[in-house]
């Protein structure tokens, strides 16, 4: 091994500095050292027989974010989505936007490439403000959520009104921190892509004092980015330190600390050329519009820390006490393309490829949350009922603290990337500062008698919100106050299958925008926006396979502005089917997962805009994941990655839409023992047959932007477990 990687680093230090010949060595370098742990496993042979293979499925760990206690998903009234840290470093993913790969209920919603991630489920864009909870309690996703502290991301699809005082209802996505486990353990990690991003990661779990159980756990990582679109070099870090310590026999004390930071220009889509959908296979995904000489990086810097007591009644019954604060800095700097102003038009680039570019800069924005919930969770028997009971109390504040910001027209930019144009940065635009408490009790109950269950969950939230424009302009005040109940009915028609329906409901609050143009409503909050859900599946559970259909249906008000009246007008209506499996047989494992999708608007008071579907929703999507264990090669397995999405339109009016799109990714991974030490190798390469096409159409303020899927890229790690 050290000879392997003595190579590696004395060509690269002789490289040359012309990008594409870095990509090109890179891939002989990766596809050389894939085939030397891939043919030459006698190199590593002293050790070989203490390496663990894989013959059954893991146990999926249950998604705590539902409430409903220890219960693994195959159990659930509910669908939902799970993936460990193993599992995301085995395919490449180290961000959050990323993570639409996992599952074909998950899409892109405007995931630029440097910015934080936006994502949809079964078609609803989520809301970076609401829908994002750490270890359950909910925090701001207005930043670049790292990924190298997280245990796992969990997705709980559908409405979440039980779980969430105010959410859109596509879901939630909840990171679980890692903590310690009550081992000495250490792993170091060493990651590179063809581009030239680099990846150094430590992860040191310690016991200091057995007799009290008290554990430190210490993550730190930081990386060099220069990801496949030009100009776009950036860095970024992690610091994250969790501790646990017992307090006598019926206490436990839980802390943590992460604090990181990123920076890195963020890119900006394509467009429409007027009318135009530009072929996606002339288009170079390299391309960066942010390109400027005065561009300047997006800065995320984060810091958050959570503190959770566990207090033990008895055998069945306790209390968790818990607090967090996050608080969030923000330099938002863009050269931003938007629209045509040679023949007024703001939706598309102009027909020659020509767009107004503009300076964007809101520096020193600040976002703060804090929290405090406690729960009394546990269980009870009544009669022939066997009750999981969780009655829960939580507060939280978030406020949003922001300065003038820069709107400024630069010039005339190009598709090529290739106009110079000069900064204008005055600080000529008012922001809008924000203040929002929410008081929210939950009360959730899982019962059983026999084969029989019934999940019952309701959530009372009294919110308070105010907003007031950097100028003391546009002040707005007010309070609104909801329930929200959701309930499934479970049947176990044998110990490996069950059956379920659930009907459940959720929250959004709306205000009608402050401004004259909007008369006597300006101002005024609309009526609570509740979506409704009706949800119906089937699951299968057993030592080999796991498979699940799901039928569901959600309803959500349509908020509609004119610029003149700002209400409610109808409903935008998802329909959908979804499928996953998971097996694995002998060497041979599967993991996949399909969404068909019937995305409309209905009951609009317009005629012309009911039955639209809405932009950038894909209505098919398959992902599949395939692996093999190599007999031969004992602790190596090959995996090969699909993911299918068909086609989305591009306008609201339906007028022009995008071509689906099919990627194909291979990767492997060799853990192995030499000398007393755990290696772990992983080799891979995304979009293997270098697929152009246009990943998503995002639509917004109503300005189109079309954003490629990335080229061919290899990349590789080295893990070390001591």
């Amino acid at each position: 091994m050290a000879s392997i990687l003595l190579v590696s680093s004395a060509q690269a230090n002789t490289a040359p500095t012309s990008a594409t010949q870095r990509r090109v060595q890179f891939r002989r370098h990766g596809l050389a050292l894939a085939a030397t742990l891939a043919l030459s496993p006698a190199a590593w042979a002293q050790d070989s027989a203490n390496v663990v293979q894989v013959t059954g499925r893991a146990t999926a760990a249950p998604v705590s974010v539902s409430g409903f206690g220890d219960v693994s998903p195959g159990r659930s009234p509910f669908q939902s989505t799970s993936s460990n840290a193993a599992g995301l470093a085995d395919i490449g993913i180290d961000t959050l936007g990323e993570i639409t790969r996992l599952d074909a209920s998950l899409g892109d919603a405007y995931n630029a490439p440097g910015y934080w991630a936006a994502m949809r489920v079964r078609g609803y864009a989520l809301d970076n403000r609401f829908n994002y909870r750490r270890d359950g309690l909910p925090i701001n996703g207005e930043t670049a959520l790292a990924l190298d502290n997280k245990e796992r991301v969990e997705v709980l699809k559908g409405t979440s009104g039980a779980q969430a005082g105010t959410s859109a209802p596509g879901g939630l996505v909840n990171l679980v921190v890692k903590r310690p486990r009550g081992g000495n353990t250490s792993q170091f990690l060493i990651g590179l892509s063809e581009a030239g991003s680099m990846k150094l990661a430590a992860d040191l779990d310690r016991v200091v004092d057995s007799s009290t159980q008290t554990g430190v756990r210490l993550n730190l990582s930081a990386e060099q980015l220069d990801p496949w679109v030009r100009d776009a070099k950036g860095s970024r870090y992690l610091f994250a330190l969790a501790g646990t310590t017992q307090l006598g026999q019926r206490d436990r004390l839980e802390g943590e600390l992460e604090i990181s930071r990123q920076s890195q220009p963020s890119i900006p889509g394509f467009s429409l050329l007027g009318s135009v959908l530009p072929d996606a296979s002339t288009v170079d995904p390299r391309t960066n519009l942010n390109n400027q000489r005065w561009s300047l990086p997006v800065v995320f810097d984060s810091r958050t820390a959570s503190l959770r007591w566990t207090h033990t009644l008895d055998s069945s019954w306790q209390v968790v006490s818990e607090a967090m604060t996050q608080r969030l800095t923000t330099d938002d700097r863009l050269a931003f393309p938007f629209g045509c102003s040679a023949v007024d038009n703001y939706s598309s680039y102009c027909a020659d490829g020509t767009y107004d570019l503009y300076d964007f800069r809101s520096e020193n924005e600040r976002r703060n949350t804090r929290v405090f919930s406690v729960k009394l969770n546990g269980d009870v028997q009544t009669g022939e009922v066997a009750h999981h009971l969780s009655l829960g109390w939580l507060n939280s504040r978030y406020e949003s603290r922001l300065g003038r910001q820069a709107y400024n027209w630069a010039g005339i930019g190009n598709v090529q990337g290739t106009a110079a144009t000069s900064p204008a940065p005055e600080l000529t635009d008012e922001n809008t500062n924000r203040t929002e408490r929410s008081n929210e009790l939950q009360l959730l109950d899982r019962m059983q008698w026999g084969d029989a269950g019934l999940w019952a969950g309701v959530r009372h939230t009294r919110l308070e919100r105010q907003s007031v424009r950097t100028d003391g302009s546009r002040p707005i005040d007010y309070d609104q106050s909801f329930t929200t109940p959701w309930l499934a009915v479970t049947w176990q028609a044998t110990p490996a299958d069950m059956a379920y329906l659930s009907w459940g409901q959720g929250i959004e609050s709306a205000v009608t925008p402050n401004r004259s143009g909007y008369g006597n409503s300006a101002g005024q909050p609309l009526p609570a926006l509740k979506s409704r859900q009706f949800e119906a599946g089937f699951k299968h559970e057993s030592q080999t396979l796991g498979w699940s259909v799901t039928g569901f249906d959600i309803s959500r008000p349509q908020v509609a502005d004119t610029g003149s009246t700002y209400s409610i007008d109808g409903q935008a209506r998802h329909r959908g089917l979804e499928g996953t499996v998971d097996l694995r047989e002998g060497a041979w494992s599967l993991r996949g997962s399909a969404m068909w999708l019937k995305a409309r608007t209905e009951d609009s008071s317009t005629a012309a805009s009911n039955n639209l579907v809405p932009a950038n929703v894909a209505q098919r999507v398959a992902r599949v994941q395939i692996g093999y264990q190599v007999a031969a090669v004992p602790g190596l397995s090959v995996h090969t990655q699909i993911s299918h999405e068909g086609s989305r339109f591009v306008l609201p009016d339906n007028s022009v839409s995008i071509p689906g799109w099919t990627t194909l990714g291979l990767s492997s991974r060799y853990a192995f023992k030499a000398q007393g030490i755990d290696w772990l190798w992983r080799v891979g390469v995304d979009n293997l047959t270098d697929r152009r096409a246009w990943q998503e159409s995002p639509y917004q303020y109503g300005h189109v932007y079309l954003y490629p899927l990335a080229g061919r890229t290899f990349r590789t790690s080295l893990q070390i477990n001591l």
